[in-house]
């Protein structure tokens, strides 16, 4: 009896250790999902101070047991770790947010990634974050005001873009754009406006020769690394992004009313001949039927009549034609892409279809552009990878009129000046709707009227670009060998373009005859890597080595032909055959190059403290003189991450703070090919006097031009990363520039490309992020990069001497501004100082209203020699772009702001010669004698031969490009309809200037006029 109750006893207890046991114990299930309301498969879910953890599946979910008083800890690379304890609850879900000082995020470098803490070299990243909170039609607007140091122009045509810049310019006459790297391959041509923005996943820019010196001669410009998007192990996603613009012209510069031009031709007509016509404040009708060419064009001299129905002129009875209204549209653009995403340890893959249609503010302007990319990464065991990454893009530009063919008198840039300039009194149609072609009866000025259908420029462009790996991890096979991987990479690139242009007789760009031409261009282009890697760590040391061998070819082949007096007009350029036109001319060209390099680079740490990077590259390219082809480009860069010393251990407010030292030397042969070849045309030495030069003699001593540049850097990040950034300075120096220079025609020809001359630069870059203010449903965030920079010509052909035929000067930058300084206009007060120059010059040179330019020498003579100087250049010194982000609960307000300032600009004064249309201004007559600019004088020419004196500005400016307003729906909410993230935007673009020291331009586009618009945007993920 004792036995069993002992045997009961013990048997209760154990019942009641488990029950009790039971009872602290759960199963405690969940999800962890980031910001935006995505899973994240492969996140770490663990039991503080424990060995019980587990891993979130594809869905992100997750189920661990703990007991009531555990804390559970959720990790995983990039993100914030986040705990939180257990109490009685049995689900517990995670929002991990991204590290706030993003020192665990993998940037891409040459041939490689490495964690942003160790990079050494200036590297300036933009985000798929980043492009995708402003909507734009290609990368390259992507990048615009988001990276200190690097110069984008606006192009708002359709299909095209504006030129980039990285620290200015280096070369003079050779190629200063920038390298593109996608996906691992350098592109050999173009840019990447093929690339649909949506699916890049980060835009990393290198800045300085110490890590642009990886890719040898080509990083001499910078280079832009892309990396589109992957494939992710974990649920697959399905994302559809669409998104409607709508554009209309905003005019700065207002035209002339019909009444307000007719008086302004009358004094310039009186000032071109006083003694005939009268002054513009004493028409008569008889002088009019002279002076706007009566008989010419009846339509417009009616409308003219109706200003002297009283008796007594009136201009404000005429009608005033907006010419710009039959040129222009509402410019409509639709975006859409549909992509999916997904994958297993073993295999991941991307793929997307993306369409754009942006139909111009201008008739006749257009772009349609259909993109698909696919990509697959595959992973059969832990020693061998694979990967495919096709990317094809099929645009169509319809670039408006054409400067092809132009054989009018009147030529100006663009349909919409062209526009512009026709009279504002005249008609396009007569009163029974007969076209006029010579409206006003000039014969220069052409009627623009359906302009869009009697002119076309067709471009056709079909790209295919691939990116295929194969990579063998030794360390897979045999421990011994853990670190060392061998990666073959290839990547051709295949380009078709054809251009077709065609312009009708009646055409504002023709003089009666149509005309048309046909271009075709093909390139077939491949990059060949073999690459080696080494990582390997030893207590607190940390190596890498990238070793590399490399081949690149490049071949292009194209022809043209032109004829006018086409039969068929609906032919076109379709149907240019001797037997149906008259041909112009015809041409054809190929050309060839190849480049092959070795590359050798290694990494170094120390204690995760100090950083070394150090390469060395040797390239030979094959459009250099024998003998010249190849060179080597060495690199070396230290870091130190002064935040992790002891002695700054006890500053809680310092998260980061690392120094940066870079030195290295890249190459540009950035020149046609056979540059040290006489080229294939004869050389004809006529019968006749004088004699017919080739353009340009081969150089066989051609080589490379050089560049040495030097970075300092800091990063710094403070107050728990609320205040964090970098600031760079640089110096650079360019030798042996690839210069076209003049030669005597003696030899049979007149240039030829040499290494001479050299130019320096230097600059300091400012990159800065800012919390400024952050409650629990509220956040206010800034981005910051400004930039300034100056660049010089330290010597040319001849020495350190000025080369003013081609507008270059020792100690000055490019794109300087030479010519007569403005001292105004001169006014009746100004008689007998404005006697003195006519004295002089033996004549009369100056009247009053006349443009006066500075006398620079004293002697009352204006002439090239002795009075122009250096206006200034046109290179801004100062860029910035300002972000600012407000989220409050689930909205988004973000704010872009863009400057560019320490330039002049060239206006290039008002003509005022009375033949065209002219824009509002304040203008000098007998009436008006305190106005800006001179007295209009007519003339078929400039009129006033120094008005180009009143056209030099300050081009500060600093403008609003982007206000952008988003939604996301709560994540809560799109769960239960089995969506995963939902966003709504509205955006509007180029809404005003901050200010601007030029109120007639936007000196953001450099003309008159911009596009302003709404963009209505939607991002859904399933």
């Amino acid at each position: 009896m004792k036995h069993s109750f002992v045997k009961y006893l013990v048997f209760f207890s154990i019942m009641l250790t488990t029950m009790t046991t039971l009872a602290q114990t759960n199963t405690i299930t969940g999800t962890i999902k980031d910001n935006s309301g995505m899973p994240i498969p492969g996140a770490n879910v663990l039991v503080k101070n424990t060995n019980n953890g587990v891993q979130t599946d594809f869905d992100g979910k997750f189920a661990i047991k703990a007991s009531s008083g555990d804390i559970l800890v959720a990790t995983f690379i990039g993100m914030k770790t986040i705990e939180i304890k257990v109490s009685n609850q049995t689900n517990v879900n995670f929002k991990l947010e991204e590290e706030g000082n993003n020192l665990q995020e993998v940037v891409v470098v040459g041939y490689g990634v490495q964690k942003k803490r160790d990079v050494t070299g200036a590297l300036v990243s933009v985000s798929s974050e980043d492009i995708a909170s402003r909507p734009v039609n290609n990368a390259v607007e992507a990048m615009q005001g988001k990276a200190a140091g690097i110069d984008i122009s606006s192009n708002e045509r359709p299909g095209q873009v504006g030129t980039i810049r990285i620290r200015g310019n280096r070369s003079i006459t050779g190629s200063n754009s920038p390298l593109y790297v996608v996906d691992g391959i350098p592109l050999n041509s173009g840019g990447i406006d093929f690339i649909n923005p949506v699916d890049i996943e980060s835009i990393d820019v290198l800045k300085d020769a110490s890590a642009t010196a990886i890719f040898g001669s080509r990083g001499a410009n910078g280079v832009i690394i892309v990396t589109t998007k992957k494939g992710k192990s974990g649920k697959f996603t399905l994302n559809y992004d669409t998104a409607v613009t709508t554009e209309s012209i905003f005019e700065r510069a207002p035209i002339m009313s019909a009444g307000d031009y007719i008086e302004l031709r009358r004094w310039a007509k009186h000032y071109e001949t006083p003694t005939v016509f009268p002054k513009g404040n004493a028409p008569t009708i008889e002088n009019d039927r002279t002076i706007f060419f009566a008989d010419g064009d009846p339509t417009a001299w009616a409308n003219i009549e109706k200003g002297w129905a009283g008796g007594t002129w009136d201009g404000s009875k005429l009608t005033t034609t907006n010419w710009a209204k039959f040129v222009t549209q509402t410019g409509i653009t639709r975006q859409q892409t549909l992509s999916v995403s997904g994958g297993t340890e073993k295999m991941k893959a991307y793929g997307s279809f993306g369409y754009i249609n942006n139909t111009g503010t201008l008739k006749g302007q257009g772009f349609k552009r259909y993109t698909g990319i696919a990509n697959i990464d595959i992973t059969p065991t832990k020693w061998f990878s694979m990967g495919a990454n096709l990317n094809v893009s099929y645009g169509e530009t319809e670039f408006g009129q054409s400067t092809v063919g132009r054989s009018a008198v009147a030529t100006s840039a663009g349909i919409y000046n062209t526009a512009r300039q026709n009279l504002p009194y005249a008609f396009p149609l007569d009163a029974d709707g007969n076209r006029i072609q010579n409206p006003g009866a000039d014969s220069t000025i052409r009627n623009v009227l359906d302009e869009h259908k009697l002119s076309q420029d067709q471009r056709l462009t079909l790209r295919a670009f691939g990116s295929f790996y194969a990579q063998l991890d030794f360390g897979g096979l045999t421990p011994a060998l853990t670190g060392l991987k061998y990666r073959v990479n290839f990547g051709p690139d295949l380009t078709s373009f054809r251009n077709g242009v065609f312009l009708d007789g009646q055409s504002s760009a023709r003089s009666g005859t149509n005309f048309a031409s046909l271009n075709k261009e093909q390139i077939i282009s491949y990059t060949l890597d073999n690459l080696i890697f080494y990582n390997k760590t030893l207590g607190k040391h940390d190596f890498g080595l990238t070793l590399l061998q490399s081949k690149t070819q490049y071949a292009e082949e194209s022809s043209a032909m032109s004829a006018q007096n086409i039969p068929i007009t609906q032919s076109k350029w379709n149907a240019l055959t001797p037997v149906n036109v008259g041909l112009l001319g015809y041409s054809s060209n190929f050309f060839e190059t190849g480049l092959f390099s070795y590359m050798g680079r290694i990494n170094y740490g120390f204690d995760d403290k100090y950083l070394l990077t150090a390469s060395l590259r040797y390239d030979a390219a094959s459009q250099l003189a024998e003998g010249n082809k190849g060179a080597y480009f060495p690199s070396a860069s230290i870091g130190w991450r002064i935040d992790k010393e002891n002695f700054l251990q006890g500053i809680s407010w310092l998260n980061q703070l690392k120094l940066r030292v870079g030195f290295g030397v890249v190459g540009n042969a950035a020149v046609p090919a056979f540059e040290t070849q006489p080229p294939l045309a004869q050389v004809l030495y006529s019968t006749f006097s004088g004699v017919n030069n080739n353009a340009k003699l081969g150089n066989i001593a051609l080589g490379w031009e050089r560049t040495t540049q030097y970075n300092y850097g800091i990063d710094f990040g403070i107050f728990k990363n609320r205040i964090s950034g970098s600031l760079e300075y640089y110096t650079s120096q360019t030798n042996d520039l690839l210069l076209a220079r003049t030669i005597p025609s003696v030899s049979g020809f007149t240039n030829t490309t040499a290494n001479i001359g050299q130019t320096e630069s230097e600059g300091i870059e400012l990159t800065l992020n800012t919390v400024n203010a952050r409650t629990k449903d509220f956040e206010w965030s800034s981005s910051l990069s400004a930039s300034w920079q100056q660049n010089a010509i330290t010597e040319l052909q001849n020495g350190k001497f000025d080369d003013i035929v081609n507008n270059r000067f020792i100690g000055r930058p490019q794109g300087v501004i030479y010519g007569f300084e403005s001292n105004g206009i001169w006014r009746p007060e100004d008689a007998v100082e404005m006697q003195k120059f006519n004295d002089a010059a033996g004549r009369t040179v100056f009247t009053f209203g006349n443009a006066r330019p500075v006398d620079q020498n004293g002697d009352y003579l204006i002439d090239p020699n002795n009075d122009r100087v250096i206006i200034g250049n046109t290179e801004p010194k100062f860029i910035t772009g300002l972000t600012n982000t407000f989220n409050y609960k689930n909205i988004e307000l973000s704010i872009f702001v863009y400057g560019r300032m320490g330039y002049i600009f060239n206006a290039g004064g008002e003509n005022l010669s009375g033949k065209t249309s002219q824009r509002v201004i304040d203008y000098y007559t007998d009436d008006n004698t305190d106005a800006e600019y001179q007295k209009p004088i007519f003339s078929a020419g400039t009129g006033d031969v120094y008005n180009g004196t009143l056209g030099y500005r300050n081009g500060s400016f600093l403008k609003i490009r982007n206000i952008s307003l988003g939604y996301n729906f709560d994540e809560d909410t799109l769960e239960k309809i089995g969506i995963s993230r939902l966003r709504f935007y509205l955006q509007a673009t180029n809404p005003g200037m901050i200010f601007s020291k030029v109120d007639f331009i936007d000196l953001d586009t450099g003309t008159s006029f911009s596009n302003r618009g709404f963009t209505l945007g939607l991002n859904i993920q399933f």
